[in-house]
């Protein structure tokens, strides 16, 4: 499995953006998929979660009501639509997929596969 990030970029705070990640593999719909994100000098956090149907999503409270986790299973995408952007959102956006199970969830150790990462500064 191959998962690439992008839609990175500065923006400014209360601005847009969205995320993309392409899925390599015949099928995609069997992965559970997750965003997670890195901020310099802190570890890895969750951002939010979705199901192989879409029908079940999860967001980590910093995002809640502010970010959207959705997907394409046909283009083999997952996307992270994240509005009013604050400073505090500032750090590399990371897709994760788990090959064989209908959602992932929160836990990191839970995803097999990871994409290179893409960077999200949001200047105040």
């Amino acid at each position: 499995v191959q998962l690439q990030a992008s839609g990175g970029g500065l923006v400014q705070a209360g601005g847009s953006l969205r995320l993309s990640c392409a899925a390599s593999g015949r099928t995609f719909s069997g992965y559970a998929m997750g965003w997670f994100r890195q901020a310099p000098g802190k570890d890895r956090e969750f951002v939010a979660a979705i199901s192989w149907s879409g029908g079940t999503t999860a967001y980590a409270d910093s995002v809640k009501g502010r970010f959207t986790i959705s997907r394409d299973n046909a283009k083999k995408t997952v996307y992270l639509q994240m509005n009013s952007l604050k400073p505090e959102d500032t750090a590399v956006y990371y897709c994760a997929a788990s090959v064989g199970r209908i959602y992932a969830g929160k836990e990191i150790n839970a995803y097999e596969w990871w994409g290179q990462g893409t960077q999200v500064t949001v200047s105040s």
